[in-house]
């Protein structure tokens, strides 16, 4: 990706989002979002894309195994969840007193 631009994605940390793409596709059930990666343009969702570590024995976790964690998807494969119509919507950035302010296309609710 090119350092010149930073890119600008309507999903960030804690919202509500359905998965449209992919192995964890549901789009009626909304999910939070831990974490946002806009320099790899990938997202870690809750329960989602779910992967198995090996993990050795170490100070913190004497006994090692096998660890379940969340691993990133693609961002184009997440949708904003409107809770107010109850399905994934489009959003629009505008600003409202020099702020910026994310509003559902499908509702015009605000995010």
């Amino acid at each position: 990706m090119s350092t010149r631009f930073k890119p600008k994605f309507n999903i960030k940390k804690g919202d509500s989002v359905v998965i449209i793409a992919g192995d964890d596709k549901d789009v009626k059930k909304p999910r939070k979002v831990l974490e946002v990666f806009p320099d790899k343009e990938r997202v870690v969702i809750e329960g989602a894309n779910i992967i198995t570590r090996h993990t050795k024995p170490s100070a913190q976790n004497t006994k090692g195994g096998l660890v379940k964690k969340e691993a990133p998807i693609h961002i184009s494969n997440v949708m904003l969840w409107d809770a107010k119509k109850g399905e994934a919507t489009k959003v629009k950035r505008s600003r409202e007193n020099g702020k910026l302010v994310r509003t559902s296309k499908k509702s015009g609710a605000t995010v």
